[in-house]
């Protein structure tokens, strides 16, 4: 494929891609195949020969959309949402066509500036404190790391090098292996799994913190399990926050629980990787008090802020603490300026080498909607979810059960349960809507 043929099928797959998002909700949400269902569609082995780009995009069709599941069609309902738009589409076309692997400056200089700049950007749209943000000269700053899941993995070994590095240069006495073996973590019980799986990853015991009725953590809760630990012997050192827990959209009280975690010399972590999109309107700002007590902030601009996935934007109040957890040094990823202080070489904020110019999309959107109308963008989905609770509190057949904050609502269908039959009848949906 040449450059002349690249630009007639670009404009065939532009076209494709604008059909595909317009007439989405004609496509069966979810796909009727069964596990297995591709190999059979497919050769056993790669062609020896080219084929062409007809027959390849004619099995879009055949072969691909049939196990598809559409994620964007107005009748998708699982999980949380993914966010999309046509900038970020086209920003994703033109990092695919830069091809670059920013992992240092040198590596790309722009791919590395933009980044910054888009999460100091982004940084203020949630009024974060300028702490977080990198600025000209700043101790802080902005990464976008692939999704939340790494966000927190990223805060947690991060976290486990500093407090190790600190109990040794207090007990000498003490080897890694041993202050590892009493090091504990901390995160709600209505905190995400990953959050678990980080503390799986980085080796350390991992502990839930009870929620209270209104499913957040409050700061007696924390200071229960606290004084247990360190009258056992363990030395906490990790606590993971949630903003817009995943079951409910809880929040758990940052106010509270930034004090103690300070005190005790405690990382903070906060994992706002749905609701904090919403931090950029005002009126929902307050939900992200208290974040000035946070070691790390982290939400993804991917489930709710019109860009397409990966992009989730995580925070430090000090970039040294990771650099100091990930930094290696081999002559082949050396250059000129990265001992300047001018320069960032985000490969030191990470778990892989490479990375992809993510920041292109930010720019994009950023841009094209402005922040206007990403908060009308936000602003028309809450409404819709409370106007989506009204109606439910007007059927008697259902009861919510968590409060709606945001865009999700928690309902359920009541029961009358027999003592006597020891059953649960529940009242027929034949009738109504």
């Amino acid at each position: 494929m040449d450059a002349a043929e690249f630009r007639k099928r670009g404009k065939e797959m532009v076209d494709y891609v604008a059909d595909y998002l317009e007439k989405i909700e004609k496509r069966q949400v979810f796909p009727d195949v069964e596990p297995g269902y591709l190999r059979p569609l497919i050769a056993d082995c790669a062609p020896q020969d080219p084929e062409s780009f007809e027959d390849v995009f004619k099995d879009i069709e055949k072969i691909i959309m049939p196990g598809v599941t559409h994620w964007h069609s107005p009748y998708f309902f699982a999980y949380f949402p993914a966010a999309s738009s046509f900038p970020a589409l086209l920003a994703d076309m033109l990092c695919g066509g830069i091809g670059c692997v920013g992992f240092s400056w040198a590596a790309s200089p722009a791919c590395t500036e933009l980044e910054t700049v888009m999460l100091d950007w982004l940084g203020k749209m949630v009024n974060l404190p300028e702490e977080f943000l990198a600025g000209k000269d700043g101790q802080g700053g902005g990464v976008i790391q692939g999704s939340a899941s790494e966000a927190t993995l990223i805060a947690l070994l991060a976290a486990r090098t500093k407090t190790i590095r600190q109990v040794q240069s207090e007990k000498p006495e003490l080897t890694e292996a041993e202050i590892m073996g009493r090091l504990v973590a901390y995160a709600s019980d209505q905190a995400h799994s990953s959050v678990e799986r980080a503390a799986l990853i980085g080796a350390v015991k991992i502990k839930s913190v009870p929620s209270d009725e209104a499913f957040s953590v409050c700061g007696s809760a924390l200071k229960k399990v606290l004084d247990e630990d360190k009258a056992a012997g363990l030395i906490p050192f990790f606590f993971c926050a949630t903003l817009g827990t995943t079951s409910c959209c809880s929040f758990d009280k940052l106010l509270e629980l930034g004090p103690i975690c300070n005190k005790e010399n405690i990382w903070m972590h906060i994992d706002a990787a749905y609701a904090g999109s919403a931090f950029i309107c005002p009126e929902f700002r307050h939900l992200l008090n208290g974040v000035e007590f946070a070691d790390s902030f982290n939400f993804n601009p991917h489930k709710w802020l019109l860009v397409n996935f990966d992009c989730s934007a995580m925070w430090v109040k000090k970039r040294s603490d990771l650099i100091g957890a990930f930094k290696l040094e081999p002559l082949y990823l050396q250059h000129h300026h990265q001992e300047s202080g001018l320069v960032t070489d985000y490969r030191h904020w990470q778990i892989p080498l490479g990375r992809r110019f993510r920041s292109l999309k930010l720019w994009f959107v950023l841009r094209m909607y402005g922040v206007k109308g990403l908060q009308e963008h936000i602003r028309k989905h809450i409404r819709l979810s409370h106007q989506f609770e009204h109606l439910v509190l007007q059927d008697e057949r259902f009861e919510i059960c968590a409060e709606v904050v945001l865009g999700l609502v928690c309902f359920r269908l009541k029961v009358k349960i027999s003592q006597s039959a020891k059953f649960i009848d529940v009242e027929t949906l034949s009738n109504g809507n």
